[in-house]
């Protein structure tokens, strides 16, 4: 049977058009406008194909978290290596391609490649003039007071040679960083002034940006980090790991929680002797009235499992006609070991 359609002369009906706001009269009233858009088919969503290696949101907050760990750390760092008072704080982590980042950076400025051995692939930092210039005053012995006329040249290479220990502090950091997750080994490989001088990775290659903005005296400028996706997709189980296993120490109100769930759960409680090996002939040649000698000591407790588990110990008793087990100790079950580190 088909159902029945609203005709031309049929006015009390209403044509929707799925591309176009729902058409209703004033009588109709609210309810039948709400109605009428939550039929309203959800648009398709964009699907880039340039890039698939898209990362889950859980992940990005693990990253989050992981570096804003790194960001607390490096203010410390810096302020005790420059002997002045820094902040460094986590503005944003976001997905884009490595063009993408390019485009955003200062030009000029000072852009770090790095290995990322023994993983393949490069990482991106990049400090801007806002805040080289400031640093390299107090790694000379002023107060970080730099004139912003020359904010915008390139820094040479004596300059560079300068910065060197500022990027090995800043790359213990990172180091130490991601050792809860795995170890890698940051290294610089090249210094580049212009951002698109280094095409280390193809422009619509998928790179994860952290943006750190960092806090110097009167100087306030950024610190940009890109990751590559693959390189964060390759570890991405170790990132579950670690923030799961911050919670290995379950609080009280999750273990009742917990109890709430299991507590209506049936198990299986048995007793068992372990005895000593028999030969098969000797079970073969049983007969009704022999007697089998167990090398379990009269005196000694009996485990009681539970689901094939040794939970209790003790010995089986009578109770109101009925075999029964008195539990007379607790063992102390082995603590589960730790998942060591991938």
């Amino acid at each position: 049977m088909q159902p029945d359609l609203p005709s031309e002369n049929d006015t009390s009906s209403v044509r929707v058009n799925p591309l176009d706001k729902p058409q209703t009269s004033d009588s109709e009233g609210a309810s039948e406008k709400a109605r009428a858009l939550a039929s309203k088919p959800r648009p398709p969503e964009i699907f880039d194909f340039k890039r698939p290696d898209r990362i889950a949101k859980s992940q990005l907050r693990a990253i989050y978290a992981l570096h804003e760990s790194f960001a607390r750390n490096l203010a410390s760092s810096l302020s005790a290596y420059l002997r002045s008072y820094l902040t460094v704080n986590l503005v944003s982590v976001e997905q884009q391609s490595y063009g993408e980042f390019l485009e955003r950076l200062a030009v000029p400025s000072c852009i770090v490649s790095l290995s990322l051995r023994p993983h393949d692939g490069n990482a991106i930092i990049e400090i801007g003039p806002a805040l080289i210039f400031p640093i390299l005053e107090i790694i000379l012995g002023g107060k970080g007071t730099a004139v912003t006329e020359i904010s915008n040249r390139e820094i040479t290479e004596i300059e560079q040679q300068l910065l060197d220990t500022l990027f090995r502090v800043i790359l213990n950091d990172l180091k130490e960083a991601w050792k809860a997750i795995t170890a890698i080994n940051f290294k610089i490989e090249a210094i580049a002034t212009v951002p698109q001088s280094l095409q280390i990775l193809s422009p619509t290659e998928a790179v994860v940006a952290l943006v750190f903005e960092v806090g110097i005296g009167d100087h306030i400028g950024k610190l940009n980090l890109a990751i590559p996706a693959i390189n964060i997709k390759m570890v991405g189980q170790r990132f579950d790991q670690q923030w799961s296993s911050r919670r290995a120490v379950s609080s009280e109100a999750d273990r009742s929680r917990m109890l709430g769930f299991v507590g209506e759960a049936n198990v299986t409680l048995d007793t068992r002797l372990s005895g000593p090996r028999v030969a098969l002939q000797h079970l073969l040649n049983l007969q009704i009235g022999d007697c089998l000698q167990f090398d379990y000591p009269v005196k000694r407790a009996i485990d009681c499992r539970m689901n094939g588990i040794a939970k209790f110990q003790g010995r089986v008793v009578e109770s109101n006609n009925r075999r029964a087990f008195l539990v007379e100790e607790l063992p102390t079950l082995p603590r589960t070991p730790a998942t060591p580190e991938s």
